[in-house]
């Protein structure tokens, strides 16, 4: 691969490192972004602030001032993980999970893109069967981010005991995350499958008749409708049947991390929160893996494959993100494995080995 022709940038990324594995798997992705930079004559200005429970115990906020406003200043974020056993008995806005859900509204993140790919060279981590997945896996989530169960109202009753959460979408939200999943399967393989529970949920009749409205604007993109339930079972009965799978929030979350696991590992999978202008915070979809942290065992591929995600969605940089992709598959194809890819030949590498190969493979394909 030849180095790009494409004019040299400057870029401002705010880096959120959070807790657990977040340190570790975050800084094998700056090492490589470091080498992108390096190879590709770019300036990537990076900053580190802190989110999650470590900020909670540094200020009190699981989402500082100081991050939401360097976050807002930033061209992209780069996110690591949050939360970890020691912080669960905190109230629930204190939780370091309410940090994503707050970056995700104050920064506006209303589309979630999380593809999910076998490596052909991972064919024996997936626990589905060869026949099931010999043509491969190649399915992008696009998951609505901003609305839904998870922003909606939440209340318990005078005596604690009845609680109450509100699923709640408008017309407006269901419509912009459609024509994002609409625009993606243009670039695939024109088809859309929207997600819902329109048999028992009036957000779902919602959802699905807006859906069906969008559509129209892309005629030569096929949409067909599934109901969640049916869509998890046939994610591993016949994931081929899938491109592009649009589903609301709650539905989203869960079905990409099935989807993560027929793929072989969670440890594999980016993600992408974008908005209209295409600023974005990437992130692996994983969690902080309190019980993994500080053994250098975790995969930081999942983060590194979000920094190519960033180079090519926000920054315009496709060539540098097809360079760390290519990287990734031949360090694959060379038989590395962290832990949590099986490998009969070869005993498997740490965190920090695994960043090392994968910068190393782009210095040598990049002249």
């Amino acid at each position: 691969m030849n180095k790009n022709k494409t004019t040299a940038q400057n870029k401002k990324i705010a880096v959120l490192p959070g807790d657990g594995i977040g340190p570790e798997i975050v800084r094998e992705a700056i090492k490589v972004l470091n080498v992108v930079e390096k190879v590709f004559g770019h300036k990537f200005d990076i900053e580190t602030y802190p989110v999650g429970g470590c900020a909670y115990d540094l200020c009190g906020e699981s989402l500082p001032k100081e991050t939401l406003s360097a976050c807002r200043s930033a061209d992209a974020v780069l996110l690591g993980a949050v939360g970890g056993p020691k912080w669960d008995g905190l109230p629930g806005e204190k939780r370091p999970e309410r940090a994503l859900l707050g970056l995700r509204s104050e920064l506006w993140l209303f589309a979630n893109l999380r593809p999910a790919k076998i490596w052909p060279s991972l064919l024996d981590s997936s626990p589905l069967k060869k026949e099931i997945i010999s043509d491969g896996i190649d399915i992008l989530v696009v998951r609505e981010l901003t609305g839904g169960i998870y922003f909606g109202a939440h209340s318990r009753s005078l005596d604690k005991k009845i609680a109450r959460d509100e699923m709640a979408y408008s017309e407006f939200e269901v419509e912009r995350i459609a024509k994002v999943a609409f625009e993606c399967a243009r670039s695939r393989n024109k088809k859309v499958t929207s997600v819902d529970k329109a048999n028992v949920l009036e957000s779902s009749r919602l959802w699905r008749e807006v859906v069906e409205r969008v559509s129209k604007e892309y005629p030569e993109v096929e949409l067909n409708h599934m109901y969640v339930d049916n869509a998890a079972m046939q994610l591993v009965r016949n994931p081929g049947l899938f491109d592009v799978l649009l589903t609301e929030n709650m539905f989203g979350d869960i079905l990409s991390d099935e989807a993560s696991q027929i793929t072989g590992s969670i440890g594999m999978l980016p993600s992408a929160s974008l908005r209209h202008d295409g600023f974005g915070m990437y992130e692996p979809i994983h969690g902080s893996a309190p019980d993994i942290s500080g053994k250098n065992i975790a995969n930081p591929l999942a983060t590194i494959l979000s920094v190519a995600m960033m180079l090519r969605s926000t920054f315009l940089l496709s060539d540098e993100a097809n360079a760390i992709e290519e990287a990734v598959s031949n360090v694959l194809l060379a038989g590395l494995r962290t832990a949590d890819l099986t490998s009969p030949d070869a005993a498997p590498i740490g965190t920090s080995q695994m960043g090392d190969a994968v910068a190393k493979a782009i210095l040598k394909m990049v002249k």
